[in-house]
């Protein structure tokens, strides 16, 4: 386990006015604006019922397969680790994935997910300050609009001058794809921009982009190596306290 002490006073003071001069905050989805992992679980979970497949990730399995980026292609590796035939076909897994996201979104419908802690704080400050707001993510727009539906408001979208989904762009994350679009969209530098992370891939990906990067830890990612982030924290709300 990677253990970071936790970040000074300096540190997050810092931190705070390279966020307070950003042009832009890019912002990851899943673990960083909300704890969405174990809905995901859940959801694969209910699909592998519904589609009679006799399959169930535990926290420790799923933990390992985060390491994939994107739902089908995390089917896809536990169907290699398995190592049984038949394997499943991309129709098979595309329908298996559908079924999954559509449960995903019944879930966070219902308002069980909400935004971390100091997610909307920075939100709203970046707004008062006239920053532009973005997203950079692997996980679907189905998904990502779905959750902040509910957390947002249904009028979400307008706040962030760019949104790039991982089925936007050729690669994903740890990838720059997504990155790169996003600041083709913005017109902006990576100079100008900091990103909001929970993993090393997100961090990977945004470094390669240029971006320099804040982590924000989440329950499955909390233990990875951020030696390489500008600061990592266990929650966003850690920035009010500088």
């Amino acid at each position: 386990m990677n253990v970071m002490p936790s970040p000074s006073a300096l540190q997050l003071a810092q931190v705070n006015d390279l966020i307070a001069h950003a042009g832009a905050v890019i912002f990851d989805v899943d673990g960083t604006l909300a704890e969405t992992e174990e809905v995901h679980r859940q959801a694969f979970n209910e699909a592998f019922v519904r589609a009679g497949i006799d399959w169930c990730w535990g926290h420790t399995i799923y933990k390992e397969l985060l390491r994939v980026a994107g739902g089908k292609e995390r089917i896809r590796a536990f169907d290699h680790m398995r190592g049984t035939e038949p394997m499943l076909s991309d129709p098979e897994i595309a329908e298996l994935h559908r079924i999954k996201t559509m449960r995903y979104v019944e879930l966070v419908s219902s308002g069980g997910c909400p935004l971390r802690p100091g997610v909307e704080a920075l939100l709203t400050g970046a707004e008062e300050r006239g920053q532009r707001l973005a997203i950079a993510t692997t996980t679907s727009r189905a998904n990502i609009d779905a959750l902040l539906s509910v957390a947002l408001g249904k009028d979400w979208a307008c706040r962030f001058k760019a949104i790039v989904a991982g089925d936007e762009v050729p690669g994903k994350k740890p990838e720059p794809d997504v990155y790169h679009e996003v600041l083709a969209r913005l017109g902006m530098p990576a100079s100008a921009c900091i990103a909001i992370e929970d993993s090393q891939n997100g961090l990977v990906a945004a470094s390669l982009a240029g971006i320099p990067v804040l982590i924000t830890r989440s329950v499955y990612f909390r233990d990875e190596d951020f030696s390489k982030a500008l600061l990592a924290v266990d929650d966003l709300d850690e920035l009010s306290k500088a």
